[in-house]
């Protein structure tokens, strides 16, 4: 029989479907189930005082019980109806359709504005509902239907008027103060616990913007990063003058044959923490890792005039951290080619971006990297000319180089401010 009866009951509103559907297309989620719920009991509050005030007046009133009854009879058969065929849409409809015709009803039954205290400010709880659970395109239908029911009221107001019965002044007056204080007391409730949803939703938004931002900050430059979402243009630019460096771990594929796959990666990531945090301390901007490889640049994309020292300095402190790691029983060796001069830098990809640089400079620095020595610092000719006054080299044989035949290239040592204050220590103690 329920079977049959649902069944009938499908058969009813299919043909209203399509339509309800298009227009009435409500938010189900937590927050429209509650705001509806909070509407929905004010309004049966509402109509269980309207049914006390009346009922106590005599039989000649009991028109006037008959709406508020009937208000709560349909809104709670269509709230278990369609709760059972899993279709709000038809739940929202059907009471924002009460919401807004039931005041209105029991406005002009009382006999219009006077008598009735103004019960159809009520119906104002409709076209906000609709607004709030339906958005502002579909809550206008709703507004429409209120202003036109109010202008009706306003119109026919003295034909109502001529056949209103005689209501006792206090039940006016506490009409009065449920109307207005009522209507206005739930409307504030509604849009005080929207705006609480919405704050919690905007911190949240912001939470994960947070963690985007981390993200993309990651895998490319925060300028760089920037500048994506503001314009989404392609990104390419020329810098005349940086210094590229690129280590390599020597013998680290040998190396990791003998560990297990979580000491591979926590080695790895020990060492590239420590060289994350060297680049964050001299302001030097790490491009990539592949593998056990590292490269950073330095003067791009934010010029710098110290770019090539920046660099060297970078170098000399990750020397200074491989010697650490390989004493906690990791024997580690590091090679590390840098160079300088122009290239050209972007953001490729579309959905996987990388911030990459391209020219003759990067391929010179991976030269100096290949062809160095072990636990070294290996300088292009480039890099030796910005350098030399302040830093202390070592000169190299002339080395064949894929492309470029033999050319001359340097150790780097270290600061000579460093060295002179060493020497002067030595030669103190000696003494």
């Amino acid at each position: 029989m329920q079977i049959a009866e649902t069944l009938h009951l499908k058969q009813i509103i299919k043909p209203f479907s399509g339509l309800v559907n298009q227009i009435y297309n409500p938010a189900q989620d937590k927050v429209g189930s509650v705001i509806m719920g909070m509407m929905v009991g004010a309004q049966t509050l509402i109509s269980v005082f309207w049914i006390r005030a009346f009922s106590n007046l005599g039989e000649g009133y009991a028109v006037m019980v008959l709406f508020p009854y009937a208000y709560i009879i349909i809104s709670y058969t269509s709230m278990l109806v369609f709760y059972r065929l899993k279709r709000a849409n038809y739940f929202t409809f059907t009471q924002l359709a009460m919401l807004l015709v039931m005041p209105f009803f029991m406005q002009w039954i009382i006999g219009g504005y006077e008598a009735s205290s103004g019960i159809a400010i009520w119906g104002i709880l409709s076209p906000v509902g609709a607004l709030l659970l339906l958005g502002r395109k579909q809550s206008t239908y709703w507004f429409v239907l209120f202003f036109v029911l109010a202008m009706f009221s306003w119109g026919m107001n003295d034909t109502f008027a001529k056949y209103a019965p005689e209501i006792p002044l206090h039940i006016k007056h506490l009409s009065f103060i449920a109307n207005v204080c009522g209507a206005a007391s739930i409307l504030y409730f509604v849009m005080r616990y929207f705006q609480s949803q919405t704050e919690q939703a905007m911190l949240a938004l912001v939470g994960e913007q947070g963690k985007t931002d981390k993200l993309l900050l990651n895998i490319l430059p925060k300028s760089i990063a920037d500048r994506l979402k503001q314009s989404g243009e392609r990104i390419a630019d020329r810098y005349d003058s940086v210094t590229i460096m690129f280590t390599d771990l020597v013998g680290f594929t040998a190396l990791s044959s003998g560990m297990s796959a979580d000491d591979l990666v926590e080695l790895l990531s020990r060492v590239f923490s420590r060289f994350d945090e060297l680049t964050e301390k001299h302001g030097v901007e790490k491009i990539k890792t592949i593998g056990d490889a590292y490269m950073v640049v330095s003067g791009a994309p934010e010029p710098r005039a110290d770019h090539a020292s920046a660099v060297a300095d970078l170098a000399l402190e990750m020397m200074q951290t491989i010697a650490e790691v390989s004493t906690l029983g990791a024997k580690l060796m590091m090679r590390i080619g840098i160079n300088s001069g122009p290239v050209v830098a972007g953001v490729i990809g579309s959905s996987k971006f990388s911030y990459d640089l391209w020219g003759d400079t990067v391929n010179m620095a991976s030269r100096m990297e290949h062809h160095g020595v072990p636990n070294r610092i290996h300088v292009s000719e480039k890099t030796y000319y910005i350098l030399k006054n302040d830093y202390v080299f070592e000169t190299r044989e002339r080395i064949e180089v894929k492309g470029k035949g033999l050319v001359q290239s340097y150790f780097l040592l270290g600061k000579k401010s460093e060295t002179v204050a060493a020497a002067q220590e030595q030669t103190a103690s000696a003494h």
